[in-house]
């Protein structure tokens, strides 16, 4: 389940409180439950995933795929898979570390691991989004944000898009509060 970390050091568990201060700024926050499956949790438990694996994680979620698809016009979905080991992870990080938007949604599906996404709030105050397995998150085109890996640096998440174009990072060039920097 989510937890909201703001610059003062209070935190925000309760997911109406999370989506009530994440609202203005557009962003939608659910916790949707992972599918109880032997085969699909064997294949979450396990830090790299072949072609075949991949589809595989996939298929599980197709039905959430779907939905989006028809409900937000959602066309292609695929599965991001970070570990420590990944070659070229610190660059990948520094990538989505700095503020940025994006020219469309970026949505995820965090089916294992965790990771934290920030935000700039309407009022230019900051707040940091740890998000978990179950946890569902739909960051709006335009929206001032980040994204960095937890400490374990394991995130495996359900992308969906209507064009991977909209997902440059556009920096913004503001900088990160000193209490999340």
């Amino acid at each position: 389940m989510a937890i909201l970390f703001r610059t003062d050091k209070t935190q925000l568990k309760e997911l109406p409180l999370i989506s009530a201060l994440l609202t203005p700024i557009g962003v939608t926050l659910e916790s949707w439950p992972i599918p109880g499956n032997t085969d699909l949790e064997n294949l979450l438990g396990k830090a790299r995933l072949d072609p075949t694996e991949h589809e595989k994680v996939l298929h599980a979620f197709l039905p959430r795929f779907e939905h989006l698809r028809k409900t937000l016009g959602y066309q292609t979905q695929d599965l991001v898979v970070l570990d420590p080991d990944l070659p070229g992870l610190g660059a990948l990080e520094d990538k989505f570390r700095a503020i940025h938007t994006h020219d469309d949604d970026e949505i995820r599906y965090i089916v294992e691991g965790e990771g934290i996404f920030g935000f700039v709030l309407p009022d230019g105050d900051q707040v940091e989004l740890l998000v978990e397995s179950g946890d569902y998150i739909n960051v709006p085109r335009g929206a001032e944000h980040w994204f960095r890996l937890t400490a374990p640096k394991r995130i495996k998440a359900v992308r969906y898009f209507t064009s991977r174009e909209g997902w440059v990072p556009l920096y913004t060039g503001r900088p990160l509060s000193p209490a999340f920097a």
